[in-house]
């Protein structure tokens, strides 16, 4: 088995400074990608993650996103691979949820998915074997208490997903996501609590909570020469809390 399956590929994971991106972000670099992190502020945590081009960038600016990739461009001259893993998760009951933070939730999620592809699109069809992974969540397709708009944001990335890979096909560009559940990471208080509610209502077959870098082993499978034939699904990886379709 090949143990760089990524030599000569380039990567870039937003959202790369702390739990699952920044996992992410470590296993595309040993799998043998060159890497680019985004962080929307703490460039501190982006350069703690492994040696890269750190990126800073808040997704859901087009101008800033713009700048990202005409960086990552002028650094590596190609991208081969897109994992758009920026989110906000914040825990709010829906009879207080502003529209506010209702938008938060889309404008990083969603729209930053948007701008990110996008934006990268002419790079990605110039690889020729381009991978894009979203990062979605169990609770897209279980629910969760006083996460309406957080739920609702990445489902939206499922519908997004199979769209653009019915459109990216011809480029040779595959489009998955990557869906965790019950993983443990370490959460800011202005994201969501240290245990959100919604992981009381749900255990795994596996009898534990995951690591960041068991998602991160899904990514980097998408993202090898191993599933050049996937294209339009959604992995999940949560220890059977979920069995989806």
């Amino acid at each position: 088995m090949d143990t760089i399956p990524l030599e000569g590929r380039v990567a870039l994971v937003t959202g790369a400074g702390r739990n699952i991106g920044r996992a992410i972000a470590l296993a595309l670099a040993d799998a043998g990608a060159k890497l680019a992190v985004n962080v929307r502020a703490s460039r501190d945590e982006g350069q703690s993650v492994v040696e890269a081009v750190l990126i800073a960038a808040d997704v859901s600016r087009r101008a800033d996103v713009d700048a990202m990739m005409a960086e990552v461009s002028k650094r590596f001259g190609r991208l081969d691979i897109l994992v758009n893993n920026a989110a906000v998760r914040r825990e709010i009951p829906f009879a207080e949820l502003s529209y506010e933070d209702w938008r938060a939730a889309h404008t990083v999620c969603v729209d930053g998915a948007f701008h990110c592809t996008q934006a990268a699109l002419p790079l990605l069809r110039a690889s020729g074997s381009a991978a894009v992974i979203n990062i979605g969540g169990m609770t897209a397709y279980t629910g969760a208490p006083m996460r309406a708009q957080v739920v609702t944001a990445k489902a939206a990335l499922g519908g997004l997903t199979r769209a653009l890979a019915h459109e990216f096909a011809p480029f040779g560009i595959t489009v998955n996501c990557v869906s965790p559940g019950l993983i443990d990471t370490v959460r800011k208080a202005a994201s969501a609590g240290a245990d959100p509610a919604h992981r009381l209502d749900h255990k795994t077959l596996l009898g534990r909570r995951g690591h960041p870098e068991e998602v991160a082993s899904a990514v980097v499978w998408l993202a090898g020469p191993g599933a050049r034939y996937t294209t339009g699904q959604t992995l999940h990886v949560n220890g059977g809390a979920y069995l989806g379709g």
